[in-house]
């Protein structure tokens, strides 16, 4: 049983699902859904598309370079069943996915490191922006504390009278 990836999105394909297209070259191209198909047929570009996964990898969202992508590569040479090497093979490709996760989490950390300061920045001017918005807002709240201390003051105040007294 083999998972295909679909041509247009890169999601995978799984036997019985999805659509196979066959041109005169004998060239195939499976599809995951009618979206992709119809895409296809409006011979549109996969990296022009901002929902697809080679879209993410030419802008730089995506990790593009890395040697576990050749663990993923498809092989044609037929191998004789033996269990200690089909162990050992499902043990390479949970550690492989592991070193993969990792890769991808470092890779996002990278990429979104200067994200808050611009994220910041971007807060900042639109606070200065409307300001007359957020004025009456920090006045009242300003009021509100005033209020609060004057309570407390007075609170003291007569604790401290009857103290005296």
């Amino acid at each position: 049983m083999r998972i295909e990836h679909c041509y247009i999105c890169s999601s995978p394909c799984y036997p019985g699902h999805g659509i196979t297209f066959v041109r005169n070259d004998s060239k195939v191209f499976k599809f995951c859904r009618s979206k992709c198909h119809k895409s296809f047929k409006l011979k549109r570009n996969p990296r022009k598309m901002k929902w697809t996964k080679a879209f993410r990898k030419t802008r730089g969202k995506e990790m593009a370079v890395d040697p576990t992508f050749d663990f993923e590569k498809r092989r044609n040479r037929p191998v004789k069943y033996d269990r200690d090497l089909m162990a050992q093979t499902l043990r390479a490709m949970k550690r492989v996915e592991e070193i993969k996760n990792a890769r991808q989490d470092r890779f996002y950390k990278n990429r979104m490191k200067d994200v808050k300061k611009i994220e910041k920045v971007r807060a900042r001017k639109e606070i200065v922006q409307n300001i007359d918005l957020v004025a009456p807002a920090a006045s009242k709240q300003r009021q509100k504390t005033n209020v609060v201390e004057k309570a407390k003051a007075k609170l003291e105040q007569a604790k401290a009278v009857q103290m005296e007294a």
